[in-house]
This record gives C-alpha cells, sequence and structure tokens, in this order.
C-alpha cells in the first residue's frame, strides 16, 4: 500500500516561501538601483547608513507582529506600546540618573507586561485579538497623554552614553540596526528550532488539530503576545535613543507600518507560514520604497498606493499557495 509522505505539502510550500523572499530581494536590488542610477548619492555611505537607522525598529516590531500573525493573531498595539517604553524610558534615565544599561532591560519589561495585558484579554477573556489590541492601542496611548501631560523628554535630559548608542555604529553598522538583526535571527532561530516556535504554526495552520495532538495552545497564545509586547517595548528604547526627543506621540500610527512589512514580507495573514527573514525584508522593502520615490519625485500618494498594491497583491499570492497546496494534497490523498 503506498504511503504519503506527510513533508511534501511543507517542503512546497518552503520553496515557496524563499522564492518569495527572493523576490523581495530582486525588489530591493532593482528598486536601490534605479534610484541610484537617477541619483548617485542615494547609495552614498550616509544614505545607506540613513535608511539602516530608520528601518530598525520597524525590523524589530515586525519580528514581534510575526510571532502573533503566525497564530491567527495581530497585535494592533505595538505603537502605543513602543510609545509608553519609549516614555517610561526616557523619563527613568532623565529623572532618576538610572545608568544606561538598565535601559534595554526596562523597555522589554514594559513591553512584556502590556503583552501579558493582550494576551489574558484574547485568551482568558475570549475577545477576537483585532478587538482585543485595538482597545489596548487605545488604552495605553491614553497611558502616555496622561504620564505625559504635554510635556516632553528632550535630548539634553538623557544621559550622553545613550545618546550615542542610538547614533553609533560598528563597521558602518548603526547599533540600533544590528539589535534588530539579532533579533530577527534569534526569533528566527526560535521559530524554526525549537518546539514551542513550531507549535505556533501548528495554532495558526489548524488550531483544533493542533489542540487534539497536545500543543497548549493557551501557553502558546500568551508568549506569542509577550514576545510581541517585549519587542515593541525594546523598540521603545531603540525609538528612544535615536531619536532624543520623546513625546506623547511616539509611534503613533506605527502599527500599520508593522503590518504591511509583515505581509508584504510574506507572513500569511490567515496563519500558519511565514518566516522573520521575510518580516524583515518587507520592512526594509517598504524603508527603502519610502526613501526612494521622493528622490524619483513622485507624490506620496503613489508611495501609499504602491505600498496597497503590494499588501493585496501578497494576501492574494498567500490564497493562491493555500489554494494549489490543498489541491495538491488532495490529490496525493486520492492515490493512496
Amino acid at each position: 500500500m503506498t504511503t504519503v509522505d506527510s513533508r511534501t505539502g511543507s517542503t512546497w510550500l518552503d520553496l515557496v516561501l524563499r522564492f518569495r523572499a527572493l523576490g523581495l530581494i530582486v525588489a530591493l536590488v532593482a528598486l536601490v538601483g534605479v534610484t541610484t542610477a537617477l541619483n548617485p548619492r542615494f547609495l552614498s555611505g550616509q544614505s545607506v547608513r540613513d535608511l539602516l537607522f530608520a528601518a530598525a525598529v520597524t525590523l524589530l516590531l515586525a519580528c514581534g507582529m510575526t510571532v502573533v500573525v503566525l497564530t491567527r493573531g495581530i497585535d494592533l498595539s505595538v505603537g502605543s506600546v513602543l510609545g509608553l517604553s519609549a516614555y517610561v524610558t526616557g523619563s527613568a534615565l532623565s529623572a532618576t540618573g538610572m545608568p544606561t544599561v538598565f535601559a534595554l532591560p526596562l523597555g522589554l519589561a514594559v513591553g512584556a507586561a502590556c503583552g501579558t495585558l493582550n494576551g489574558a484579554i484574547i485568551h482568558f477573556g475570549r475577545v477576537p485579538p483585532l478587538v482585543a489590541t485595538l482597545g489596548t492601542l487605545y488604552v495605553l496611548r491614553g497611558v502616555v497623554y496622561f504620564a505625559a501631560g504635554g510635556s516632553r523628554i528632550n535630548a539634553s535630559d538623557l544621559p550622553p552614553g545613550f545618546l550615542d548608542f542610538g547614533s553609533g555604529d560598528v563597521l558602518g553598522v548603526p547599533y540600533l540596526f544590528a539589535v534588530s538583526v539579532l533579533v530577527l535571527a534569534a526569533v528566527g532561530v526560535f521559530l524554526g528550532r525549537y518546539r514551542a516556535g513550531r507549535d505556533l504554526y501548528a495554532l495558526g495552520s489548524n488550531p483544533e488539530a493542533a489542540r487534539l495532538a497536545g500543543v497548549p495552545a493557551g501557553r502558546r497564545l500568551m508568549t506569542a503576545y509577550v514576545l510581541s509586547g517585549a519587542l515593541a517595548g525594546l523598540g521603545g528604547v531603540l525609538y528612544a535613543a535615536r531619536f532624543g526627543t520623546v513625546d506623547a506621540s511616539a509611534g503613533y500610527g506605527m502599527e500599520l507600518d508593522v503590518v504591511a512589512a509583515v505581509v508584504v514580507g510574506g507572513v500569511a495573514i490567515f496563519g500558519g507560514s511565514g518566516t522573520t527573514l521575510g518580516a524583515g525584508l518587507g520592512a526594509l522593502l517598504l524603508t527603502v520604497i519610502d526613501n526612494a520615490l521622493p528622490v524619483l519625485r513622485i507624490d506620496q500618494f503613489w508611495q501609499q498606493a504602491i505600498v496597497g498594491a503590494l499588501i493585496l497583491a501578497a494576501i492574494a499570492l498567500d490564497r493562491l499557495v493555500s489554494v494549489r497546496a490543498a489541491r495538491a494534497l488532495r490529490r496525493k490523498g486520492s492515490h493512496v
């Protein structure tokens, strides 16, 4: 009796995902090449450095968003969590004289607390992720506005070492971008090599089957939202270090950029497939678009239209991949 290799479908999907990553790289190279041909200064050392600075925070938040979207969820509160973390960290550094080395753990703790709140509302309250995180988006933003009270933290209030971290680089690569890439790699290893990470794919692919297989759905869901919140909190620290000036509007509206980066990067909005590498490439591509199109003298409206078209194309491709994979599995099953 013929048996079906259960890995066939997943291998096929892995090949598709790798192809999509290659497509993003090709798009990046093409866009940079055209822009540089028209304006050679676009690829100057300072311009590349500025691009990496601009992409660092979005790339970091995209890693956390990827983990959540894999479970068929979404975290719309990341911009507000970033703003809260940036303000809390900046206030602690300026008011208490806290050593700069404690800024990262503080931001992670603030973000993890917010992520725990999101996870608890979704898991224990049985509230849909879209509704739950939309609510915490507004609640946390209100907390930031209340705490700030119309004031702001200026660069002169922050320790020089903290600002040096935000503007420094190693071998031409900004510290902030290096931190984001390290986080991307770590989350990628977690998702690909550890059982808890693989469980997130299972939950997104088929929640009921995953539960029947013994996956601790509630615990994994909490892990996803705590991780997303923690990385948004870390993003708040990087934001404060980069800009120096922090007010209640820090990170406002950023959640839409992060979701766009994740979807364009090939993470299925329906859950179950995607990689942090793809999300990172999506963040880089959108950053390059934002910086290249003004150089090409293309109106801002068309910038937004291009991003929207990329999102729609990515979702359409996700549906095509899932439909073709389902058909392939059915054909295999019919030959058993």
